[in-house]
């Protein structure tokens, strides 16, 4: 008798607000562009950033791991976060965990690491667009103006109570990352959208 494999469809933790953050999107004529980053692979390092194993995972990855507090380093498709002298979150493409684990563990040798995928903990909303800052200095008690909050810099903050990553991108006009905890997606997703409105309304006074 052959075996019977059951697929699991995965579903995103904001799936249910995904058409209402198009809409967002839409109706702000982009003043505000809101979508989510469903599935992205999450990788917890943790190493002594002085050991030469800081050096060949950073090889490894194709970039250098970030030293200095709260900034971020990209190449090609991944993404080092730093998160504390002795720890980073790599962000890559959906489905590369497993070769991003193996990939560090490589790269470390026999230098003490502790390389934990959290992929499945939090999702990641992309907030962009000319008024991301001020949507998001709403619920955030950072100073989000670019001289203090700009491309290249990340912390570990609130929005609207919920314990996130903030993550201000480097690319031209790519906006913020924030990484929520997947149990608060949907709440956190509901107050973005709440708090979006008075750019939606503006852009509808202004035809």
């Amino acid at each position: 008798m052959a075996d019977t494999v059951l697929t699991a469809w995965q579903r995103s933790p904001m799936a249910d607000a995904a058409h209402r953050l198009a809409a967002v999107t839409r109706s702000s004529r982009g003043a505000i562009r809101l979508a989510e980053l469903p599935f992205l692979a999450q990788v917890n390092v943790r190493l002594d950033a002085k050991s030469p194993a800081a050096d060949t995972v950073g090889l490894a990855l194709g970039l250098q791991l970030p030293l200095e507090p709260n900034t971020v380093v990209h190449a090609a498709d991944v993404t080092a976060v730093w998160l504390g002298p002795d720890e980073w979150l790599v962000v890559g493409r959906p489905g590369t965990e497993r070769d991003l684990e193996e990939r560090i563990r490589a790269a470390a040798g026999d230098e003490p690491v502790s390389v934990t995928d959290v992929s499945a903990q939090r999702t990641t909303l992309l907030v962009g667009g000319p008024r991301a800052r001020d949507l998001l200095s709403h619920g955030c008690p950072l100073d989000l103006h670019p001289r203090a909050f700009g491309p290249g810099r990340c912390a570990q903050t609130t929005l609207a109570r919920a314990q996130v990553v903030l993550v201000a991108r480097d690319e031209t006009r790519a906006g913020f990352w924030v990484l929520v905890r997947s149990s608060f997606a949907g709440y956190l997703a509901d107050w973005l959208l709440d708090a979006a409105a008075e750019y939606v309304g503006a852009a509808r006074g202004a035809t």
